[in-house]
C-alpha cells in the first residue's frame, strides 16, 4: 500500500474540490426518488401494474447496493478519482437511456445501469480524507453524508412541478444536466489520490457478495406484494444467507480479499455498521410516509388531500435541518467523539417519530416532525460515515465506507417496506385508504427502532464525551508512518 499525508490543500484552496464532490453525489442522491412522484404516470402510459412499476425503485437499488461495496474497494485499489469519474460515466448513460426510454422494460434496464452511480459516496469519502487538511474532514464528511438525505427529501419535491408543465422524461434529462457539470467539475477540480492499495479484484467475492445481497434486497422489496411466507420471499432469505455465509468462508480463505473481515471485526466498525442498519430500518420510513398522509384526502378525516408537489413540500424541514445538523455534528465529534453525536441522532430522531406519530393531525406538526427528524438524520449520517472513517486507515476508506451505506440500504429497504405492509394493512371500513392507526402505528415502530440503536450505538469503543480538544487516535497506518517518521 502506498500512503501520503495529504498536500498542503490550503494552499491552493479546497472550496472548488469540496463543491466537485458535493454536485457529483447530489446528482446520484436527486436520482434515489425523483422518479417517485411520476410513479403513477409511468403506471398509467404503460398499462402496468403497481408491482411491475415497482421494479423502477428495485433495480437501482439492487445494482446500488452492489456496486456501492465493490466499486468502494476498486477506488481504493485504483485511484478514487478515477473510479468516481468511471461511475459518474455510467451512471450518465443509464439516465440518457431513462431519458430516451418508450418502454417500461427499457426504462428499468435504464434505472438498473443508472445505480452504478451509488458509489460515488464512498468514494467522495475516501477523497476527503486523502486530499483534505485534517481538521476539515469532519465537516466535510459531515456536508457530503447529509447530501444524501437531502437530494432524497429534494428528490420527491421537485419532479413534480416537471411532470405537470412537461412529462416524466425531462426528470431524467434534467438529473443528466447535474451528472455531466458533477463529471466536469470532478475532473477539473479533484486531483487523483496518491493512497492506494494495490491488488487485484477477487472476482469470486465480488460475485458471491453481490448476489447475497442482491438476493436480501429483492426478498425484502417483493415482501409486500408476495407477501413475507410466500415461497419466493423465503427462498430468496435463505439463498441470501447461504451466498453471505459462502462469501465469508471465502474472504477468510482468499490471499487479497475484497473486503478485509478484520476490519469489519473492529469494535468502532463493527457497531457502526450496526447502529446503520437500525437507523436506516427506522428513520427511512419518514421518507416515503409523510408524503403519503399529506395527499390522504382530509374527507377521511386525517390528512390533508395534498398534491404531489404539496405532499413533497412536507420534507422540505427535513432537508434543511440536515444542511445544517451535518456540519454541527461533524464540529461536535471533532471536538467530543463521534460516540456522542450518534447518540444524540438516535434520541432526536425517535423524537421526531413521537411528534409524527402523536400530532399528524395538523399540517405544522408535521413540519416540525420533519425538521426534528432532519436533526436526527444529520446527526446519523455525519456520525456514522466519520466513525467508519476514524476508525480505518485511508487505503480502506471506499470499503469501509461502502459496507456502512450497504447495511444503512438493507435497514432503510427493510424498515419502508415494513412500515408501508403495516399502513396497507388497516384500511378504512368500505374503502381503500389506509386507516389513521396504521401510520401512527409505523411511526412508533420507527421511533421504537432508534431507542434500540442507542444502546448498540453506545456500545462503541470510547467514551461518550472525550475530552474537548483531545486528539483523534491514529489509525495503524499512520501510527507506522509516524514511527517511520
Amino acid at each position: 500500500m502506498t500512503d501520503h499525508t495529504p498536500a498542503p490543500s490550503e494552499r491552493r484552496g479546497f472550496a472548488a474540490p469540496f463543491a466537485a464532490l458535493l454536485l457529483a453525489v447530489l446528482s446520484f442522491s436527486l436520482m434515489q426518488t425523483m422518479v417517485v412522484p411520476a410513479l403513477p404516470d409511468l403506471q398509467r402510459e404503460f398499462g402496468a401494474s403497481t408491482t411491475a412499476v415497482s421494479w423502477v425503485l428495485s433495480s437501482f437499488l439492487l445494482t446500488a447496493s452492489v456496486a456501492t461495496a465493490l466499486l468502494g474497494r476498486v477506488g481504493d485499489m485504483f485511484g478514487k478519482r478515477r473510479v468516481l469519474i468511471v461511475s459518474l460515466g455510467v451512471f450518465a448513460v443509464g439516465t440518457l437511456i431513462a431519458a430516451l426510454s418508450d418502454s417500461l422494460a427499457l426504462l428499468i434496464a435504464a434505472r438498473a445501469v443508472q445505480g452504478v452511480g451509488s458509489a460515488a459516496f464512498p468514494l467522495a469519502f475516501g477523497i476527503v480524507r486523502d486530499q483534505f487538511p485534517r481538521e476539515r474532514v469532519p465537516v466535510a464528511i459531515g456536508l457530503i453524508s447529509s447530501t444524501f438525505g437531502i437530494g432524497f427529501g429534494v428528490g420527491l419535491v421537485v419532479p413534480g412541478p416537471i411532470v405537470d408543465a412537461l412529462d416524466w422524461h425531462w426528470i431524467f434529462w434534467l438529473g443528466l444536466v447535474v451528472i455531466v457539470l458533477g463529471i466536469a467539475a470532478v475532473t477539473a477540480f479533484i486531483q487523483e489520490s496518491a493512497t492506494t492499495r494495490p491488488g487485484r479484484i477477487d472476482w469470486a467475492g465480488a460475485v458471491l457478495l453481490s448476489a447475497g445481497v442482491v438476493a436480501l434486497l429483492l426478498a425484502i422489496s417483493e415482501g409486500k406484494s408476495w407477501g413475507w411466507t410466500s415461497g419466493g420471499v423465503i427462498g430468496l432469505l435463505v439463498t441470501a444467507v447461504v451466498l453471505l455465509a459462502v462469501f465469508v468462508h471465502a474472504e477468510s480463505k482468499a490471499g487479497e480479499p475484497l473486503i478485509d473481515l478484520e476490519l469489519l471485526r473492529r469494535p468502532a466498525v463493527l457497531t457502526s455498521h450496526l447502529t446503520a442498519l437500525i437507523i436506516g430500518f427506522g428513520m427511512y420510513g419518514a421518507f416515503t410516509l409523510v408524503p403519503l398522509l399529506a395527499q390522504t384526502p382530509s374527507e377521511v378525516g386525517y390528512g390533508f388531500g395534498a398534491s404531489v408537489t404539496e405532499a413533497g413540500l412536507f420534507m422540505v424541514p427535513m432537508a434543511a435541518a440536515m444542511l445544517i445538523a451535518s456540519p454541527l455534528a461533524g464540529r461536535i465529534g471533532a471536538a467530543a467523539g463521534w460516540k456522542l453525536p450518534l447518540v444524540l441522532a438516535c434520541l432526536i430522531g425517535a423524537v421526531g417519530f413521537v411528534v409524527y406519530a402523536a400530532a399528524h393531525d395538523t399540517e405544522g406538526s408535521l413540519y416540525v416532525g420533519s425538521g426534528v427528524l432532519g436533526i436526527g438524520v444529520g446527526f446519523a449520517f455525519a456520525a456514522l460515515a466519520n466513525l467508519v472513517v476514524s476508525a480505518v486507515d485511508r487505503g480502506q476508506t471506499g470499503e469501509a465506507t461502502g459496507i456502512n451505506t450497504i447495511m444503512r440500504t438493507i435497514g432503510g429497504s427493510l424498515g419502508a417496506q415494513i412500515a408501508a405492509s403495516i399502513v396497507a394493512s388497516k384500511t378504512i371500513p368500505g374503502t381503500r385508504v389506509p386507516a389513521e392507526s396504521g401510520y401512527t402505528t409505523a411511526f412508533v415502530m420507527s421511533a421504537i427502532a432508534l431507542v434500540l440503536a442507542t444502546p448498540v450505538a453506545l456500545a462503541g469503543p470510547g467514551r461518550l464525551w472525550a475530552r474537548p480538544g483531545a486528539p483523534v487516535p491514529a489509525t495503524s497506518t499512520e501510527r507506522q508512518s509516524r514511527s517511520a517518521a
